[in-house]
């Protein structure tokens, strides 16, 4: 038998290389022949409940970046939960209606709208958007996310439509439900209505235009036809449909002579507008406040109409001439406005966004291009002061990106007035992370207006509201609600197409003005009513989950999508929000903190970090990130992550090989008989294990990662693993001090496989499989480590961190005497402590231990004093540190012992061990 015979060497077969683009699919396979799910859930039945609730992403494409952050997120936080003693079930979802897949279909597909019945084109809507269910869920699947993959939600399902019917009549019998007429977000190309989230703002150049409005009846405060009220705009298509200009009643506006003409506008702004119309002489004649001007009539440039000046506190003095040109059809101020006044909403073009025959001379036109005809009408008419381009953010659709326009139309609104406060109130009672998000939602929600619910388009749920033939009065009763509802469940929302009214409902149902033939609604809902029905269509009806639910995790741009609309629908019809905690994450950007996108060839899709890495290293990526606000990743960044991931995967690989002959059940050593080091480590591991928690608690993952990554590199690599290694490998296989090292690896691997088993889902797997003694059959069904008050020792860290902090200063010396080339390895070398009192006292308990500590050959602790000036003299090198202990780096005594490496002065010929491995020897 060789010397190395008799060495403990690892002997596992955990592998040296990760190969998780391999390995990962073979332990999903594994979880998937388990169940593990189901596993899982009848593991935990019966205790306390932790529901988060998935938002639901379109089924449009493939995953993206921040499809990926999100849904590790989630999956961190329900095994946490679940790994803590929660029954926390997670029901994927997915949003399957809307303009995203009408929109693939029409562009992508290049299917003919117009060509297709509408019960065929949903037909194609379905097949597509199902598609990409399947698609999105095995990638989702291997991101390693553990879930109820084979019943999910979504919204075309015909039980959820019906949960979503329901809720809309609940509203409509509270009196929030209306039909009127005001104006919405308009897409021309799209050609419906849009809500504030499907409108994102994006740079826009417009032209600039001053135009005079001749006052006609002055009543006797400003001369007629000789005084225009200046107006300024960037939309010139909207003039036209101009009923009014508002002025604020408490600025003051004057009365500007320039040259044979006069213009009234804001006092304060005569000077911007003066420079900006390039006009140098101009006199100021006379001053009104806003509200002596009220009521005063202006003539229409273009139309023979007139133009009332009316008051209003939305105006302002940031820009424009503090004359707001007001269209009641075309915005939301000036539809506000015009209801004191009682103005007609006019807005002359129709669902294309071309002009109809009300708007005269420009009808056919598109509205972009008529921004011209009307600005060169105006010049033509001696109307147009100035023509100038700006360029500014202006809202598009979130699908098309075609700029949008405000459009008074028919539509239904959910009246937000009527539960306002009771939102306003349920936002208090929810925990906001980050604590900012309270604030923008209350923003949000305070200011918003009524929340337009219609769309003209095909693809989704229709509003289940029929009229009556013979008198138009809107039918929307319980009992209407009830059929639909019924029928939903039953057929799905095709049957709304295929059936005519009478089939729908029941022959008992007769109008109020006594007919009973109607006609059905041909809008379907906002896809933000879907998605906000879930908290009904999902929660509420699902065995497993709960109303309230605990966590909705979304990203940031749904505090005005799917934060907002589940509360509001769930507020209106239970008075309560339906969450209790609310946390969002940010944007994936590149490594540079710019937004990814195809044009800049900057885009990193999942499925290329996990063939390349592995899913694990994506999901480190995730933990690692402080994801509350935007998150960059670039191939830099993703190779420091592997990094990282090498030495937490090498650290318990190292472990794993030196408990290849350990059982837990019969090896391990008690407590009282582990050495000080082990014991030591032990009372950091506590600390560890609580503050993780605390980290995964607050859902800060990324001090969880530095925190575990630094345990493992600072402390078990390069200090615990390393001073053990000697007693491990040289020691008798079944010795105490070689039991107590393992016991206590054993500990340490058993809480940090179980601390990273919500981020590193596969490696944390693969590691438990290897664990020695009995396991349950999977890291999924564990419990989460708990702190073991009997090994906090609080006194005994103290003792140490001295220790260490001075071991820090031995390793320089060491390491400067080996980059000397005086020795090769540390073990080649003596190191001698000369201390003062003090640091005697400190040092003392280690004093036995040094060689093993500092790991090499000797180690002496001497009084300050006693230094021998010849061996001084002869030293390899002696430092003093800043608190006056004396570090001397000798060369080792003796010869080196061919087993364990170490030097030792009883060994005086070839071959012959030293007296520690001579016995081992024997005793084999």
């Amino acid at each position: 038998m060789s010397y190395k015979d008799t060495l403990n060497l690892p002997k596992t077969d955990f592998p040296m290389k990760a190969k998780l683009p391999q390995r990962e699919p073979e332990i999903l396979s594994k979880w998937e022949q388990e169940n593990i799910y189901n596993k899982v859930l009848e593991h935990k039945k019966g205790k306390p409940k932790y529901v988060l609730h998935d938002g639901p992403p379109y089924a449009n494409g493939d995953i993206h970046m921040g499809h990926a952050l999100n849904k590790v997120l989630k999956d961190i936080v329900v095994k946490f939960k679940t790994m803590q003693g929660y029954d926390s079930p997670y029901v994927p979802g997915w949003d399957t209606h809307g303009l995203p897949i009408e929109h693939q279909i029409t562009k992508k597909k290049k299917v003919n709208r117009k060509k297709l019945s509408n019960v065929e084109f949903r037909r194609k809507c379905r097949e597509y958007a199902l598609k990409y269910v399947d698609i999105q869920r095995e990638q989702f699947k291997r991101l390693g996310v553990r879930g109820d993959w084979e019943n999910p939600y979504l919204t075309l399902s015909p039980e959820f439509e019906a949960e979503q019917v329901k809720l809309f009549g609940k509203m409509a019998q509270e009196g929030y439900i209306y039909k009127g007429k005001k104006p919405v977000y308009w897409c021309t190309d799209c050609e419906t209505a849009l809500a504030e989230a499907e409108v994102e703002y994006q740079d826009k150049r417009s032209p600039s235009i001053y135009v005079g409005f001749t006052i006609k009846d002055g009543k006797g405060k400003l001369k007629e036809e000789e005084v225009e009220v200046m107006i300024w705009t960037t939309t010139p298509w909207t003039i036209p449909a101009n009923m009014a200009i508002s002025l604020h009643p408490e600025f003051k506006y004057s009365l500007v002579e320039v040259e044979e003409r006069k213009y009234l506008l804001a006092s304060e702004l005569v000077e911007d507008v003066m420079e900006k119309i390039q006009v140098s002489d101009y006199e100021i004649k006379e001053e009104f406040l806003g509200e002596e001007l009220e009521g005063l009539k202006c003539q229409h440039p273009l139309f023979e109409r007139e133009s009332l000046l009316i008051l209003g506190d939305h105006v302002t003095l940031e820009q424009g001439t503090g004359c707001v040109h007001t269209a009641p059809g075309h915005g939301q101020e000036d539809y506000e406005i015009s209801k004191k006044y009682d103005l007609e909403v006019f807005s002359p073009i129709n669902e294309s966004g071309v002009f109809t025959d009300e708007a005269g001379q420009f009808a056919g036109l598109y509205y972009d291009k008529a921004n011209k005809a009307v600005t060169k009408a105006l010049e033509e008419k001696g109307y147009l002061l100035s023509l100038s381009f700006v360029t500014h953010q202006y809202p598009g659709c979130w699908r098309c990106k075609k700029s949008v326009i405000f459009r008074a139309t028919e539509q239904w609104f959910a009246s937000v007035d009527g539960f306002r406060k009771q939102a306003l109130d349920s936002i208090n009672d929810v925990k906001w992370v980050p604590e900012w998000g309270e604030e923008r939602i209350r923003n949000m929600v305070n200011n918003r207006d009524d929340w337009c619910i219609s769309r003209q388009r095909v693809w989704g749920v229709p509003i289940p509201i029929f009229y009556c033939k013979d008198c138009g009065k809107e039918l929307i009763t319980e009992e209407s609600i009830s059929i639909v509802a019924d029928l939903f469940g039953k057929e799905g929302s095709d049957a709304w197409f295929e059936k005519e009214a009478d089939e729908i409902l029941s022959d008992e149902i007769k109008c109020e003005c006594g007919h009973e033939n109607f006609t059905k609604e041909t809008d379907i809902m906002d896809v933000w009513f879907d998605s906000g029905s879930t908290h009904k269509a999902v929660c509420e009806q699902r065995e497993e989950l709960t109303w309230p639910v605990d966590l909705y995790l979304e990203g940031s741009d749904q505090y005005r999508g799917w934060f907002q609309s589940s509360l509001l629908t769930a507020v209106a019809t239970k008075g309560n929000s339906p969450y209790r905690t609310v946390l969002t994450n940010g944007w994936v950007v590149d490594g540079e903190g710019k937004k990814m996108s195809k044009s800049m060839g900057n885009v990193i899709a999942p499925k290329e970090i996990i063939d390349r890495f592995g899913s694990d290293i994506l999901r480190l990526w995730v933990a690692s990130s402080e994801f509350k606000h935007d998150v960059r990743v670039s191939e830099n960044i993703l190779k420091q992550i592997t990094e990282g991931y090498r030495k937490i995967r090498n650290t318990a690989r190292f472990i794993l090989g030196n408990l290849h002959d350990f059982e837990p059940e019969t090896d391990q050593v008690p407590y009282d008989e582990l050495q000080d080091v082990d014991r030591y480590i032990l009372s950091r591991l506590q600390h560890v294990i609580k503050e993780a928690t605390k980290s995964y608690d607050k859902f800060d993952f990324h001090e969880f990662y530095h925190m575990v990554h630094n345990f493992c590199v600072v402390e078990l690599s390069q200090f615990y693993l390393d001073v053990i290694k000697d007693r491990i490998y040289t020691m008798p296989e079944n010795s105490t001090e070689r039991k107590a090292g393992q016991t206590t690896m054993y500990y340490i691997l058993d809480a940090l496989v179980r601390l990273l088993a919500p981020v590193l889902t596969f490696t944390s797997e693969e590691i438990w499989s290897h664990m020695p003694g009995e396991n349950k059959e999977s890291v999924q069904l564990a419990d989460w480590p708990q702190v073991n008050e009997k090994f906090v020792d609080h006194k005994l860290e103290e003792q140490w961190e001295y220790f260490l902090e001075f071991r820090k200063e031995v390793a320089k010396a060491l390491e400067s005497v080996r980059r000397d080339k005086k020795i090769g390895s540390p073990l080649e070398a003596k190191v001698k402590i000369y201390a003062p009192e003090e640091k005697q006292e400190k040092l003392q308990p280690f004093s036995k231990s040094l060689a093993e500590l500092f790991i090499v050959s000797q180690g002496e602790l001497n009084e300050e004093d006693s230094a021998n000036e010849d061996e001084i003299k002869e030293a390899l090198l002696v430092e003093t540190t800043e608190d006056g202990v004396t570090i001397v780096i000798e060369n080792a005594e003796g010869e080196k012992c061919p087993r364990c490496w170490n030097y030792h002065s009883m060994i005086s010929e070839d071959g012959e061990l030293c007296p520690r491995c001579d016995s081992v020897i024997s005793e084999d």
